[in-house]
């Protein structure tokens, strides 16, 4: 039995590998941001694309990627997928564009399309009553990567004077194409690890389904699981994609896909890849001085990481559900205590706060005197001093200076409340709708509809974590950040009520026994 467990583990961390590579590159951009911003002059919208240009190819791989996964098979696409992230990292650290970055990024969506396929794999290689574990090791190694790349973008940045290969022209660079060590080791990893049992069966090859379920389950219990396999499978005569879908629409899986696009919706629309990857800009609105806001990026990534610990250990105790709606009960707390924080903030530009902003700018050589004609002024909020700094300090400045006009001008703000708000986001969020949607979608798709409706799933929540996340800078300097986070909590809230009404629980279930409860007829 320790074997089984022992190979259900390692084949469950290698195909969730994507994730860490996933968590690397989501914080990477973000620590990059502001020096690619400068290098290349880029504004708001500009800023919001570069994150938003990652979606496209989520969306664009998400289209095929049910069709592969079914014709191929879960593990050569994920191999597929990883050699296509290692092209991603090589584009985006050398770029001498915005436009070569864009692409770069394009490709990277394949990254998160490996989340899907990843949890597709793991929900058909583990059992029943430790599938959630196993499906949740995904936001687990985003977690790792996450937290391995903020200690590397905090120690380029404090040590960027002292490195004598390094300047703000670079320094992006080696963030981003520090990936490439952890593509290579997840190519190595995912050529040793078998295919999934599942699909081989629905592909008429018992004997390599038999020995991967030998691999993974009790020998006495291998025959009788791989009869329930077939069974789910004995009424499907097609399994083309266009079959698939007919299916997946059916009235029979009413209730199975609104699940499915409600958890979707919710889980990208709280804004958690926006503030991920946004992260020092975030904040920066507190008003910390630049390399402050790269350790508390270290901060979040702990407490990210201890979370998902946290909800790996307890899922199959407490449940999808009662972690699902309790994580979403505390993401609108959150969300609200960063607005309480915001709300009442103004920005007061003297001639005291000027000179201190010369003093914390000294080292970057930027001429700030155009910044004289705005001093003497105070500004409601900040949507009205971005506006200003934008019509008086040029795009290869601005970016290197906002944050420290901030810190010195900004007044009345409530810091605790703030980071108060960001780090119970975090935690709440990987606590429960982070991993636990992956959970979800791992189970209540039946075996006839998988290869589409997981891809289906994604998808719904790309679109809603593209949405967030591209307008985001757009969404601060216009809207203001208490709005902002306003927004996301009526999402969060607007998501609690519907779940508490139609999500059921699915712990300790096959995938076939979930399917009888949730598909009429």
């Amino acid at each position: 039995m320790a074997k089984i467990d022992s190979n259900v583990t390692k084949f469950s961390l290698v195909a969730a590998f994507g994730g860490l590579v996933f968590g690397l590159d989501l914080l990477n951009i973000s620590g990059a941001m502001r020096f690619i911003s400068s290098l290349f002059e880029l504004d708001d919208v500009q800023q919001g694309r570069i994150i938003g240009s990652t979606f496209y190819g989520v969306i664009v791989v998400l289209f095929f990627a049910g069709t592969l996964c079914e014709n191929f098979g879960r593990k050569k696409v994920l191999v597929g997928i990883a050699f296509a992230y290692t092209l991603s990292s090589l584009l985006s650290a050398f770029a001498v564009s915005y436009e070569m970055l864009l692409v770069g990024r394009f490709i990277g969506g394949a990254a998160f399309a490996s989340i899907m396929v990843s949890a597709m794999y793991i929900g058909e290689v583990a059992p029943a009553e430790q599938r959630g574990k196993f499906v949740s090791v995904n936001q687990l190694m985003i977690a790792i990567g996450i937290f391995l790349t903020s200690v590397i973008n905090y120690f380029l940045l404090k040590y960027l004077a002292d490195i004598s290969f390094l300047d703000n022209e670079n320094v992006w660079r080696y963030m981003l194409g520090s990936e490439l060590i952890a593509n290579f080791i997840w190519i190595a990893l995912l050529l040793n690890i078998p295919e999934s049992p599942r699909w081989l069966l629905k592909k008429g090859r018992e004997d390599e389904a038999r020995e991967v379920f030998k691999q993974i389950a009790p020998a006495d219990q291998v025959e009788t699981l791989m009869a329930d396999v077939k069974e789910s499978f004995h009424q499907e005569t097609k399994t083309d994609t266009f079959t698939q879908l007919k299916n997946l629409f059916n009235k029979r899986m009413t209730l199975v896909l609104s699940i499915a696009i409600v958890y979707a919706i919710v889980q990208g629309g709280t804004g958690m890849n926006a503030i991920m990857s946004f992260a020092p800009m975030v904040f920066e609105q507190i008003g910390m001085s630049t390399e402050d806001t790269f350790m508390q990026t270290v901060l979040v990534a702990v407490v990210n990481l201890i979370a998902v610990m946290i909800a790996i250990f307890t899922v199959e105790r407490l449940g999808r559900r009662y972690l699902t709606l309790g994580g979403l009960a505390l993401v609108v707390v959150a969300h609200g205590s960063v607005w309480f924080g915001f709300k009442d903030t103004t920005y007061q530009l003297d001639r005291a706060a000027y000179e201190r902003i010369e003093v914390q700018l000294k080292s970057e050589s930027i001429n700030l005197a155009p910044l004289q004609t705005l001093v003497g002024k105070t500004f409601a909020n900040d949507v009205e001093l971005k506006k200003a700094l934008a019509e008086t300090i040029n795009k290869k400045d601005l970016p290197l200076v906002s944050g420290a006009i901030i810190n010195q001008t900004i007044q009345g703000i409530k810091p605790i409340a703030v980071l108060f708000g960001i780090l119970a986001f975090i935690a709440a969020f990987n606590l429960s709708i982070g991993p636990i949607m992956w959970v979800i979608f791992s189970e209540i798709f039946p075996n006839n509809v998988r290869s589409i409706a997981l891809p289906f799933a994604a998808l719904v929540q790309t679109l809603s974590s593209w949405g967030v996340s591209e307008l985001f800078p757009w969404s601060l300097s216009n809207f203001g950040a208490a709005n902002v986070f306003l927004m996301y909590s009526m999402i969060g809230l607007g998501g609690l009520i519907i779940m508490f009404f139609i999500l059921p629980e699915t712990k300790g279930k096959t995938i076939e026994a979930i399917e009888k409860d949730l598909v009429k007829g």
